[in-house]
C-alpha cells in the first residue's frame, strides 16, 4: 500500500507567499502603479491618483494590495503616504530559489 506523503508545511508557506504576490502581480492597474513607481521613484499618493487618473479610493485598494504583497513600501510624511517600488521583493520574484519550487534538482 503507498504512503500518502506528509504535506511539507514550509513549502505551502511559500506558495501561499507567491500566491499573494503573484494575484498582486495579476491586474493592469496594479502593474502601472509599479511601473509608474519605477519610473518615478517615491511617489506621493496625491500624484498617484493624478498619473492613475483614478479616484483615491480605488487607487488606495490597489495600494493596499502591492504593500500586503510586499511589492512596494510606504512611508508617511506629514499627512501623505509616499510610496515606492520594493525592489529586493521585485527581484526576489525572478530568483533562483523561485525556480528551485519547479526544477526537479536545485
Amino acid at each position: 500500500m503507498n504512503e500518502i506523503p506528509l504535506v511539507d508545511q514550509s513549502l505551502d508557506k511559500a506558495f501561499e507567499t507567491y500566491e499573494k504576490k503573484f494575484k498582486a502581480l495579476a491586474d493592469q492597474k496594479r502593474l502601472r502603479i509599479m511601473n509608474l513607481l519605477c519610473q518615478n521613484g517615491s511617489t506621493c499618493v496625491c500624484d498617484l491618483v493624478d498619473l492613475m487618473g483614478m479616484p483615491q479610493s480605488k487607487l488606495s485598494y490597489h495600494l493596499k494590495i502591492l504593500l500586503d504583497a510586499n511589492l512596494i513600501t510606504k512611508e508617511t510624511r506629514g499627512t501623505w503616504g509616499y510610496y515606492e517600488l520594493n525592489p529586493n521583493e521585485v527581484n526576489h520574484l525572478i530568483s533562483p530559489e523561485l525556480c528551485c519550487l519547479f526544477r526537479p534538482t536545485c
